[in-house]
């Protein structure tokens, strides 16, 4: 902190007259002035000097105006406009508690200045060197093998209150003894969930919120009685921040203090880099390691897996199908890895006693293969299955986890993604929703092979005579190019009048309409 006035005029042999010497007062520059009012040149904290040219009339007033702008002293230099400090003003200094400071003639202001320069010089060296020492110990815990846990265990000490790593959702992912995590939980929890902007800090972090153009804030602070918080953003800022920490202390933070946090905030951001960077090098392994597993190289998969202290499960398993945001979860638990040469499918092997645990904490739609071997046939057969079933359970309503087995149950539909579903139905019933805007050929076709190619029925289910139907299939027969007593035709048509119902297109649609 800056020096104290008693420091000052310990240091310079300043005579105090009025006022007394509070010891939290403190000096942060010195400034000479003859100005019968120099309080529009003043921002508060200065010993103010002056040899009282322009002093008379109403020195209450004058004392009143320096005490309002909030300065640390004032010092009166005698033996130049006054042999002595003028009673009035000692009287006036005394009334309003503003110390006052007789500033003998040998004493030049500009000594006055220069000495409290020295000491404002020392006392940021001071800080910069305490800020580094900080720094250094922050980085040594960083190189142990707790990483992030070590570091907010360290900045805890450097503060003197507790420290807390939040994942990206927020929740708490290591704490000090006595963090009060639940105000920065809630708060970060509303951020985001868009349900407000952020609290406001200190003017330097609100410019730095402005200049973010929407991005995420520098930091945040909060504070309760005594309390004060401040969190930052871990990943390199932005829109949606890849975690935070938070720290807390029952007093202000200081100038020092916030360098300190800044600084394990940078180590802190490097570390979860690294570790992103390592595990996406550890991905890819895995994924090749797939690769190998599929051509037949079996043992040189298990050697690649081992260099990263890996193994895979031993068969029978089942193969599980996730979408990419899975992965982060799966591979704390199994073997998994992206799809090889595409990724936006990730695949785990699980043991077949471990599946439904597995696929509930992935929290996501999975599909599941029937049991595999590690045979290439067998393991392409199991990766396919749970593409599929994976397929069925990201439009299902029902259960988030599929099996390939319970496909059978639902029709040879369920063996086809929605995508080839859609596209086989378009393609194929093209001709009758391109058909003016009669959508009735289409409910006559669904209608006839609904009841079996029988002409009565399927009449009175539409409430049509049986001769305006067989006119109607005429014209399906002869729009699509096909004979509808052939059963293979029937089947085809039948197939894509259900795809086209489960899974409806646009086109279709617009068609029928």
């Amino acid at each position: 902190m800056p020096p104290t006035l008693q420091t000052v005029v310990r240091r310079m042999g300043l005579r105090p007259l009025a006022g007394g010497l509070p010891a939290d007062t403190v000096v942060r520059w010195v400034a000479v002035s003859e100005l019968a009012d120099p309080t529009p040149y003043l921002e508060g904290d200065e010993l103010l000097l002056t040899t009282g040219l322009r002093l008379e009339g109403d020195l209450a007033g004058y004392v009143g105006r320096l005490v309002a702008r909030g300065v640390a002293g004032l010092g009166f230099g005698v033996g130049v406009s006054h042999a002595e400090v003028p009673p009035a003003l000692v009287d006036a200094a005394g009334r309003a508690g503003l110390p006052l400071l007789e500033v003998p003639r040998e004493t030049p202001f500009i000594a006055i200045g220069k000495a409290v320069s020295e000491l404002l010089a020392a006392e940021q060296y001071e800080e910069i060197t305490r800020a580094f020492a900080a720094q250094g110990r922050l980085t040594r815990a960083a190189l142990r093998p707790e990483g992030m846990h070590a570091v907010i265990d360290r900045l805890a000490k450097e503060v003197g209150g507790w420290a807390a790593l939040l994942d990206e959702t927020g929740a708490v992912r290591h704490a000090t003894r006595g963090a009060r995590t639940d105000g920065v939980t809630a708060e970060l929890g509303r951020l985001l969930t868009g349900g407000g902007r952020p609290l406001p800090a200190g003017p330097g972090e609100e410019r730095q919120r402005e200049g973010g153009r929407g991005r995420w804030p520098a930091s945040l602070a909060l504070s309760g009685p005594g309390e004060h918080i401040v969190v930052q953003p871990l990943g390199g800022g932005g829109a949606r921040p890849r975690g935070f920490f938070a720290v807390g202390a029952r007093e202000a933070f200081s100038p020092v203090t916030h360098t300190v946090i800044n600084a394990a905030g940078s180590l802190l951001t490097l570390a979860m880099e690294q570790g992103r960077t390592q595990a996406a090098a550890e991905r890819r392994v895995r994924s090749a390691a797939l690769d190998l597993l599929l051509s037949g190289a079996g043992q040189q998969a298990r050697d690649v897996l081992a260099a990263l202290g890996g193994r895979l499960p031993e068969p029978p398993l089942a193969v599980l199908a996730a979408r990419a945001d899975a992965l982060d979860v799966l591979e704390t638990r199994v073997f998994a890895a992206p799809e090889p040469h595409a990724g936006d499918v990730v695949f785990a092997f699980v043991p077949e006693a471990l599946v439904e645990e597995v696929a509930g904490e992935a929290d996501t739609p999975v599909g599941v293969s029937l049991p595999a071997t590690y045979d290439p046939a067998s393991l392409s057969t199991a990766l396919d299955q749970a593409r599929r079933a994976l397929a069925a359970a990201l439009v299902s309503t029902g259960p988030r986890v599929v099996r390939f087995g319970e496909l059978a149950g639902q029709g040879l539909l369920g063996l086809l993604d929605q995508a080839t579903a859609q596209a086989f139905a378009t393609a194929l019933l093209a001709p009758l929703t391109a058909y003016g805007s009669r959508a009735d050929l289409v409910e006559s076709l669904r209608a006839y092979l609904e009841s079996n190619g029988h002409w009565d029925a399927a009449a009175q289910r539409l409430g049509i005579h049986r001769h305006t139907l067989r006119y109607r299939m005429r014209r399906v027969g002869d729009l699509l190019g096909r004979d509808l007593d052939d059963p293979g035709v029937r089947a085809e048509l039948w197939l894509a009048l259900e795809a086209a119902r489960r899974y409806p297109v646009t086109s279709c649609a617009a068609g029928s309409s």
